[in-house]
């Protein structure tokens, strides 16, 4: 059985503006540095140390990094699993997750 993902864009579709739209929030930079280690993540928000902002909020914020192309959702059963597409960011956009990862690694009062 082939896994079920939630609609994104083709690689060949991501934009460049939606793309920076999207991580231009610090929770969403957050869950980019999360997602940077190349794992499947729940998108229960206690295991992304958002357990401070209501479940709907983590939600919306998974939504807008998915339709953006950031992030892959897998759906198995009841349960979401998201990735970062880093293959297809890095093939749209070289060097972009990078320089943002450094960025987000660097800044000061990052928790």
């Amino acid at each position: 059985m082939e896994a079920e993902h939630l609609p994104q864009p083709a690689t060949a579709d991501i934009e460049l503006v939606a793309v920076l739209h999207a991580l231009g929030d610090p929770v969403r930079l957050r869950l980019l540095a999360s997602y940077a280690d190349g794992a499947e993540h729940s998108c229960d928000p206690r295991h992304l140390g958002l357990d401070h902002l209501h479940k709907s909020t983590v939600s919306h914020h998974m939504r807008v990094l998915r339709e953006a192309g950031v992030t892959s959702t897998r759906v198995a059963g009841r349960n979401r699993f998201v990735s970062l597409r880093r293959t297809d960011l890095d093939a749209r956009f070289p060097g972009l997750l990078d320089a943002l990862l450094a960025a987000v690694a660097g800044r000061p009062g990052r928790s």
